[in-house]
């Protein structure tokens, strides 16, 4: 048999479309892929050919499937460089540690202007230390849009193995995008310090990130406050 007569099996030409037409924007981060149904009108195959084609793509880590609503594009691809991302770090992980703060505050300028809302705008402001070896290394703080909060049940004190994103998007139906990261060498205010066992001159990391829908739309901000002689953030990226 020539080369050229070679077919691909039919589930793995689906999987090679959907592919393109992620790479090539049809499908965006976020966005639904059509329904079984659909995809088994189009390529003409079976149930079963288009459910192992989605689940080979789940399990490349390129769509989420999820059980009577669809499959979605996901919105990064969870490459070795996005693991490093501190904000992402903390979307993902479990909510845990000591909680800090739980309740509605006026907006201060700069988390205002970062979720397009008028400064002092009643937000949520969910803070927690995560401990290390019983030593504070990380003050996290959420500012979340109140409606949103509320779906996700993050305005609540109840413990929760899943993470902010997850919640977001299971309890909320909010499907997060793209996250804006600022990254800052300083040191300390007083309650920081407190809060992280250090003195008044110690170095801390501090990250404030903006998160967006794949809408656009800005959802939270996320604030990270990392001691610097327990941190080392490393990046790596091609040239």
């Amino acid at each position: 048999m020539e080369d050229t007569d070679y077919a691909p099996p039919k589930y793995i030409q689906i999987v090679q479309t959907i592919r393109r037409r992620i790479k090539d924007g049809t499908y965006p981060p976020g966005s639904m892929l059509p329904s079984e149904t659909r995809l088994i009108q189009e390529f003409g195959v079976s149930r079963p050919t288009v459910v192992k084609a989605l689940d080979t793509l789940k399990l490349r880590g390129e769509i989420e499937r999820e059980h009577g609503r669809g499959s979605f594009v996901k919105a990064s691809t969870g490459s070795a460089e996005d693991h490093q991302r501190p904000t992402r770090a903390v979307l993902d992980e479990p909510v845990s540690g000591s909680l800090l703060t739980l309740d509605r505050r006026p907006a201060p300028a700069s988390v205002a202007a970062l979720l397009e809302v008028p400064q002092n705008f009643p937000v949520l402001l969910r803070q927690h230390l995560a401990f290390q070896d019983d030593a504070p290394c990380e003050l996290v703080s959420y500012w979340v849009l109140p409606h949103i909060a509320e779906a996700a049940g993050l305005d609540q004190d109840t413990p929760s193995s899943a993470g902010v994103r997850q919640r977001l998007q299971s309890a909320a139906n909010v499907r997060l995008g793209r996250v804006t990261e600022r990254l800052t060498a300083r040191r300390p205010t007083g309650e920081e310090a407190e809060a992280l066992s250090l003195g008044k001159t110690a170095p801390v990391l501090g990250v404030t990130a903006a998160v967006y829908e794949v809408t656009g739309r800005p959802v939270l901000v996320v604030e990270l406050v990392l001691p610097g002689e327990l941190h080392e953030l490393e990046d790596e990226y091609t040239l």
